[in-house]
């Protein structure tokens, strides 16, 4: 009988993208694995473009929600399930409480947050011998960087046809998408004012600009539009992640915040500029070999902080359109 896994996958769209290393390292192992993905609403339709994941099995609660009683009522019900292996993707107590409920014999993640009984299979976490997130992650089930796979994500053909038919999309130029959100907060984002400038000087060049992202990037990308004029096309909170990915895979060129869409077009194959702020790409990198990474050398970057606490935020002011031109 093949082994049965159940993975407690991200909360996050990037880092969910990135966990697909995880699924395809078991996979490449052990061919007629059964893997099931526990995650939550903002990822879990992403498992539907990952094709080595069996199932995706929904956790209806947001971020930062401890949830006791429903993960401990979950868990009984995925005892059912008989699982052979749980791997907890995150760190925190709460992510590591439904495997433990549903007596999966071995659960592996690594040690942290008060969790060390919810585990049997702890691993230590030495953060400069795992620099990515992606050698972390791949860590949980004994594998390296040499056995990493990257990151790719199927595109729907039939939904991508049907996504430009109901959004009126027929391109006669080529096309760049802009994704000026990132839902970690304003640190990542790349001034609205600096898409809108680099959005003019691409039009005036011949191409056109599409914006994407989700429902929290609706009043940035409103400022971009206005600024841009003709030539910009927003389709922010117009799309579902999955109708962003397809999207994405359509177009020439991206240029993107450190956000989960820079993880999509790097998934899909999509030449990228990412540009980072307040986090490194020496964590989070874009995987794939199609992306430039630009951010400014500054002594106080990267500072992963929210907000910036030196309250200038040079680190993406003092980065000007010209400098992400000379990179398309």
């Amino acid at each position: 009988m093949a082994d049965r896994v159940l993975v407690v996958g991200p909360a996050w769209v990037g880092d969910m993208i990135m966990s697909q290393v995880i699924y395809s390292h078991l996979v490449r192992r052990d061919p007629s694995i059964v893997i099931d993905v526990l995650a939550p609403p903002s990822t879990i339709s992403l498992l539907q473009r990952m094709p080595e994941v069996s199932r995706g099995i929904i956790l209806k609660l947001g971020h930062g929600e401890l949830g006791f009683g429903y993960r401990r009522r979950l868990g009984r019900r995925l005892a059912n399930e008989s699982y052979d292996h749980a791997i907890v993707t995150a760190n925190s107590f709460k992510s590591s409480l439904v495997p433990f409920f549903a007596g999966i014999p071995r659960r592996t993640g690594f040690l942290g947050e008060y969790r060390y009984f919810l585990l049997n299979d702890i691993k230590l976490l030495d953060k400069t011998q795992l620099p990515e997130m992606t050698d972390r992650f791949l860590a949980l089930v004994e594998g390296n960087s040499m056995d990493k796979v990257l990151p790719r994500l199927i595109i729907d053909v039939e939904n991508q046809k049907k996504v430009m038919k109901q959004l009126q999309l027929a391109p006669q130029k080529p096309v760049v998408a802009f994704c000026p959100g990132a839902e970690f907060g304003d640190s990542k984002q790349w001034p609205a004012r600096h898409f809108a400038t680099l959005g003019r000087r691409l039009v005036e060049d011949g191409y056109d600009i599409w914006l994407v992202g989700g429902p929290g990037d609706i009043s940035v990308s409103a400022r971009i539009e206005a600024d841009i004029g003709e030539g910009c096309t927003n389709l922010v909170g117009k799309t579902s992640i999955l109708d962003a990915i397809d999207l994405i895979g359509l177009v020439d060129r991206v240029v993107t915040n450190d956000s989960g869409l820079m993880h999509v077009a790097a998934a899909v194959g999509t030449p990228l500029v990412a540009i980072y702020g307040s986090t490194s790409p020496a964590f989070t990198p874009p995987l794939t070999e199609l992306a430039d990474v630009i951010g400014l050398p500054l002594n106080c970057r990267p500072c992963f902080k929210r907000q910036c606490p030196l309250g200038h935020k040079n680190c993406l002011n003092h980065l000007l359109p010209d400098h992400v031109l000379a990179r398309l």
